[in-house]
């Protein structure tokens, strides 16, 4: 609906299958001129360039990836100057009308796609509507380490995306600052990934690539102590939790779903510190064991 409710039939100007009033006529005229005509060819020179950033190679040339459905998108714009194009169908122009009015006054091409150009695009089965192509928005590690973090995580060799982007998920819910990928782990901007985040990849400082011995050398030295999640470690948190040390500055250390942490990237923490398991589950997945890390920390640090 257009403003705050539908009017009645006599009381406005009927447009397709909207009713506008007084009120609301001005702000319909700013976003039908907003989106321009309709793009139907999945061969348009701007779908196919906005295509192409599914693959990796492509999204590291642009600097641009995409994100897709109204809640990354709506996150990605009120981040401001992320959002270089969005393109949305008819039916999602209705559904969400704020969005392409939003992303013109930021200076984004705004483009309205028929529903066979937003299946070429889209990477999901049964497509919102709704897609953007993005400019990176990872920051140097030193920009990380200056902020003064008190909360951090660190991802060692993590190769699905969906887990990654639910760790992202997670450290944004308790607290976090920020999140490293280290060169070994997957594409944050893997799309998969960045649905899985639901939008927090636009809330966090994300820093991509580097060594994990020279990111855990930055962060303690900005005064984190890196403590590695590791289910051989003989100390859990239950261990840890009363001597204090998880109210102190935290970067947590994630490995491998498959395999963990190896010896060699374990040593280089603090303190290794295993989750533990109470019932007869032989262990918890990387999300679960990240969201368990995490909120201990964020629990201990709110009670300081």
């Amino acid at each position: 609906m257009c403003g705050g409710g539908r009017e009645g039939r006599g009381a406005g100007v009927r447009t397709g299958e909207w009713a506008v009033g007084a009120r609301g006529r001005e702000v319909w005229a700013r976003m039908t001129e907003a989106v321009g005509p309709e793009l139907t060819s999945p061969r348009s020179p701007r779908v196919k360039a906005a295509r192409q950033l599914a693959k990796r190679a492509m999204r590291e040339r642009a600097r641009s990836f995409l994100a897709e459905g109204p809640q990354a998108v709506t996150e990605a714009l009120a981040r401001g100057g992320v959002v270089t194009q969005l393109f949305l169908t008819a039916a999602a122009r209705a559904r969400h009308p704020g969005l392409a009015g939003q992303a013109s006054r930021q200076g984004a091409e705004v483009n309205t796609v028929s529903g066979e150009v937003m299946a070429e695009l889209a990477q999901t089965i049964t497509p919102q509507g709704v897609l953007a192509v993005c400019r990176f928005v990872d920051v140097p590690l030193a920009t990380l380490a200056g902020a003064a973090p008190h909360l951090a995580v660190i991802l060692a060799n993590v190769r699905d995306p969906g887990n990654a982007g639910t760790v992202l998920r997670t450290a944004d819910a308790a607290g976090a600052q920020g999140v490293v990928f280290s060169d070994a782990s997957v594409d944050p901007y893997n799309s998969k990934c960045v649905r899985a985040s639901a939008g927090s990849i636009f809330h966090l400082a994300l820093v991509l690539g580097g060594q994990v011995a020279d990111t855990v050398a930055c962060l303690r030295e900005a005064g984190l102590r890196v403590l590695a999640a590791d289910g051989k470690s003989g100390r859990s948190l239950d261990d840890i939790e009363p001597r204090g040390l998880l109210g102190e500055p935290t970067a947590w250390l994630f490995g491998n779903e498959a395999w963990g942490l190896p010896a060699d990237l374990a040593a280089l923490a603090d303190d290794s510190v295993a989750v533990p398991i109470y019932g007869q589950a032989e262990s918890l997945n990387l999300a679960a064991a990240a969201a368990v890390c995490l909120y201990a920390s964020a629990r201990a640090q709110r009670r300081q």
